[in-house]
């Protein structure tokens, strides 16, 4: 990696004056994840009608999404794959596997909400926003080259980074992934590539099994991944800990040039789905170390890409907190 260029000049500072971006789209909410599912559109709504009271929603940029090609999704996904979640959505929807449902208009929602975090991409490098915070659904960090998973159908923050590579021509590209759930299937994507280090913090054990410490890529990806798991009770304190004694260094020596977030809010202590007992505060604090690191390596280019979070109160303020904390705001 040719990392000369970046260390005599150093990182350039990020520009107070640029606002954070928001994506959001109301076709968001036309994926059909099936009747009572936990990852529903009301999600959503219910958080963009908080950000809308709190009066964050006219202090951030709106991005506007567009549909990803499927040039771009070939980048991380099979073609034959993305063909056969493009013919079930055509015959009406159905089953990708037993917890993801899609439904007639769930393949085009998925290409939006890819696009979505491609335009925020577009949006960063551009000096259009500093940051951005992408609302969008279906989630996508268990989504594997050839397959849905856990409410994933295509792997949006995995696309977004080998977009930043390869039409901006980035080298270095960390993912941060701290939803509760093990993102298996960015991790499955990037195994064998050190351009980029995917970080996760998630419950252990727990779904979808994969995670462990002794998981840290192969080839020339080893040292590239590295997992850090948490027993279910852990909460701020453990976490606050993990991203600044561990984390940070470990970031800051690989120096990305462009990071990105998984996002999920399910971590939360009223979350439904799972152990750990973050809150709000706690992920602002997480947030702020990851801001941090932004502004030293990367001219502070972050996309935060939404996963899980099943409480709509617990998810709705952990986004205001942590959006704030993009902004920069105290």
């Amino acid at each position: 990696m040719k990392d000369k260029k970046n260390s005599e000049k150093g990182p350039k500072r990020v520009d107070p004056a640029l606002p954070t971006g928001l994506v959001f789209h109301q076709d968001y909410l036309k994926h059909d994840s099936g009747q009572n599912h936990p990852e529903s559109g009301e999600r959503l709504s219910s958080l963009i009608a908080h950000l809308e009271k709190k009066g964050l929603l006219d202090r951030l940029k709106n991005i506007q999404p567009y549909p990803a090609s499927v040039e771009w999704l070939e980048a991380v996904h099979d073609p034959r794959y993305i063909k056969m979640v493009e013919r079930i959505c055509q015959d009406g929807g159905g089953m990708l596997d037993p917890d993801t449902h899609v439904g007639s208009k769930s393949y085009e929602v998925a290409l939006l909400a890819v696009g979505g975090v491609m335009a925020a991409v577009d949006a960063v490098m551009n000096k259009k926003i500093k940051n951005a915070f992408c609302a969008i659904r279906p989630p996508g960090h268990h989504a594997e080259r050839d397959k849905a998973m856990g409410f994933c159908i295509f792997n949006n923050v995995a696309v977004g980074a080998r977009y930043v590579q390869k039409r901006f021509g980035l080298k270095k590209v960390l993912i941060v992934d701290w939803d509760v759930h093990h993102g298996n299937g960015t991790q499955n994507i990037f195994w064998g590539d050190p351009s980029v280090f995917y970080f996760s913090v998630h419950q252990f054990p727990y779904y979808p099994g994969s995670g462990s410490e002794n998981e840290t890529g192969e080839g020339e990806g080893e040292g590239f991944t590295f997992n850090m798991p948490m027993f279910a009770g852990s909460g701020d304190l453990e976490y606050i800990e993990a991203f600044q004694n561990i984390f940070y260094p470990l970031a800051l020596k690989f120096s990305p040039e462009f990071i990105f977030i998984s996002a999920g809010f399910d971590a939360h202590e009223e979350d439904p789905l799972a152990g750990i007992n973050l809150s709000e505060a706690g992920y602002k604090k997480i947030t702020e170390v990851i801001t941090r690191l932004a502004s030293e390596c990367s001219e502070g280019r972050l996309v935060s890409v939404l996963e899980g979070g099943y409480n709509f109160r617990s998810l709705s303020v952990s986004v205001e907190k942590h959006i704030r904390a993009l902004m920069g705001k105290k």
